[in-house]
């Protein structure tokens, strides 16, 4: 099956019951059981068969061996976490979402877990911090906010020949452009908020894992700490999957224009995006990835102009999040990556003058307009 009839057919795509071409949404919360221990499901917590349509959709997308749907982008992050103890020492590529950082310091922390930030571009660097105590590597690639690209299948045989864990967040490749697991790594995590819901209405976490013995840990731990998805947002997931290819593709299209604009324009330094052949990853991107999706920054100089351009836009929406059908802006030194200090910010070169963009299915000759109107000022 290829990759877009897979995504409307795979997984439990029809009503076996009713025939129903769109699967339904089960709301009940307990199950009747035929005897004690003999029933198909018991607890909603435990499983449900609308958000068990979605997992394995996921999962067959992902290439793995089980899927898991959690109420969060971060409850799937914080869940694969809980793979780990106290005393275990875990590697972080050095500009993970904020979210990530904030779980790993304020979190993760008291929990006895120890962690590295490190450039996982470069090997010797990930090396060098590796401890006797490191059980995993937890990749973005490409990152957020400045689409630093990552050799996931270097990283993951080495991991493999130290014993241990490779987990790659790939919310912003999508299945539909790049599968880690297929490159080496054992975890996939999405936060399906963004382009796997594509709609800016489903707030979701999705987890893919390779081996049947990491699916028996996450599922004990997504059943044990209950942080599930529920019904109703399982089926609009199910939903907004079934459109990925087109809306990537088109949303590709546009990010493409929309970044060789921006490279052009006498008053934007730097364009960080992995479509264009200038952006320091490009060609280790598309060696592992079939796509450059729709995320892009770059940078405009100042704070001062920051709020300028913010101010002159008409369709690019100020928001949070991103991967939906609208165009979003988004300032991360003030907003997603707020809880990184701002000395660790300007070693990694978030600066306050830091624009990242989410692009939409607007017309791309709207959007660029917007810009240059607002770039003007």
């Amino acid at each position: 099956m290829r990759r877009k009839t897979k995504l409307i057919h795979g997984g439990i795509p029809q009503d076996q019951h009713t025939g129903g071409v769109s699967f339904p949404i089960q709301l009940s919360s307990t199950f009747k059981q035929k005897s004690i221990g003999d029933f198909n499901y018991e607890y909603a917590r435990t499983g449900n068969p609308t958000r068990e349509a979605l997992e394995k959709l996921i999962a067959e997308l992902e290439d793995g061996n089980a899927g898991f749907a959690f109420a969060s982008g971060m409850a799937a992050i914080t869940t694969v976490c809980k793979l780990f103890s106290q005393g275990d020492h875990l590697l972080f590529s050095e500009d993970v979402y904020g979210g990530t950082y904030r779980l790993v310091v304020n979190v993760l922390s008291k929990e006895g877990i120890t962690a590295d930030f490190v450039d996982t571009t470069d090997l010797n660097k990930v090396e060098k911090t590796l401890q006797n105590n490191t059980k995993a590597i937890f990749l973005e690639t490409p990152t957020n906010p400045l689409l630093t690209i990552t050799d996931i299948a270097s990283i993951s045989k080495w991991a493999q020949d130290k014993g241990l864990l490779t987990i790659v967040d790939n919310t912003f490749a999508t299945p539909y452009w790049q599968n880690p697991l297929q490159l080496g790594a054992d975890v996939v995590l999405h936060s399906a908020t963004k382009y796997l819901g594509g709609h800016s209405d489903v707030l979701a976490g999705l987890v893919v894992v390779h081996s049947k013995a990491l699916a028996d840990e996450i599922g004990f731990l997504q059943n044990a700490t209950g942080a599930v998805l529920g019904a109703q947002d399982s089926w609009l997931l199910i939903r907004g999957i079934r459109t990925l290819a087109v809306r990537m593709e088109e949303i590709e299209s546009h990010a493409n224009q929309v970044a060789t604009f921006l490279q052009q324009h006498s008053t934007v330094p730097i364009v960080y995006y992995p479509g264009l052949p200038t952006h320091t990853g490009y060609e280790l991107h598309h060696k592992q990835s079939r796509g450059s999706g729709g995320i892009l920054s770059f940078e405009c100089g100042s704070e001062e102009r920051v709020s300028k351009i913010l101010s002159s836009l008409s369709y690019f929406t100020l928001a949070e999040s991103l991967g939906a059908v609208e165009s979003l802006i988004s300032v991360p030194a003030k907003m997603t990556h707020a809880s990184i200090p701002a000395e660790r910010r300007k070693e990694l070169g978030i600066t306050d003058g830091l624009i990242r963009l989410s692009i939409g299915l607007e017309d791309p000759d709207d959007l660029i307009e917007d810009l240059e109107r607002a770039l003007k000022k």
